[in-house]
């Protein structure tokens, strides 16, 4: 979990949608690795969905709020758009 330590600035700092972003994509690459494996797991896939919708809707309230924050997490996460 190397988002957790970059992201929190304090052990209660989980709330803001940078950091949310962070756990979100971190979570999201570790069940995208287990669905390469395990091709069949229809309930990890669903999970993985929610995720990555959870994730696009702070990315759209991020991009509202904070341009240049949201170019920087696109460009350090891998996030295409």
């Amino acid at each position: 979990m190397v988002a957790e330590k970059k992201s929190k600035k304090e052990k209660s700092d989980t709330g803001l949608p940078e950091s949310q972003i962070r756990l979100f994509t971190d979570r999201i690459n570790s069940i995208n690795s287990h669905l390469k494996n395990n091709k069949k797991d229809n309930s990890s896939r669903r999970g993985l969905m929610i995720l990555v919708s959870k994730r696009r809707r702070l990315l759209k309230y991020l991009q509202k709020r904070n341009l240049n924050l949201y170019t920087e997490l696109l460009t350090e996460l891998n996030i295409r758009k």
